[in-house]
């Protein structure tokens, strides 16, 4: 049998073959190794990225309103028109002031930048860009159906 003698240059290709070989196993272990890594630690950035939802804040306002049909707090103002409530934010949408109720111009205004807003808390004029946050209001009532006061959820 004839054996063909491998030339220098052919010894050249066949080391080079087997260093590219090796270079693109090594690769694929290295990417292999950096999914699973990553992988295992992603429920750890989802746990340090974790916040706790706010729990809902109730507030309790008794009836009857006053003659005005309406009750300012810290921070909701409640309407009552035709037994229909209703709560706006008090902090403007602006720069987050606390708004007043003008009850001459049934507008409720911010006393730092004259953002204006109707009692439904949209958006009149001024700076700011947004409506009011509006708050869910339940009636609270008696045997008979009367109300006796306003559950108010913030």
């Amino acid at each position: 049998m004839l054996y063909k003698k491998n030339t220098a240059a052919d010894m050249e290709k066949i080391v080079t073959t087997r260093q590219e070989r090796r270079q693109f196993i090594a690769r694929i272990f290295q990417w292999f190794a950096a999914i699973t890594a990553l992988a295992l630690t992603w429920p750890l950035f989802r746990f340090l990225n974790f916040t706790m939802p706010a729990k809902p804040r109730f507030v309790k306002i008794s009836a009857p309103l006053p003659a005005s049909g309406f009750h300012a707090e810290r921070d909701f103002i409640l309407f009552v028109d035709n037994d229909t409530p209703r709560a706006v934010s008090r902090i403007c949408t602006h720069l987050g002031c606390r708004l007043n109720y003008l009850e001459d111009k049934q507008i409720i205004e911010c006393p730092c930048h004259q953002s204006r807003f109707t009692t439904q808390g949209k958006l009149l004029a001024g700076p700011a860009k947004r409506d009011l946050a509006r708050f869910s209001v339940a009636p609270q009532t008696d045997d008979s159906g009367a109300i006796t006061g306003y559950m108010v959820t913030l």
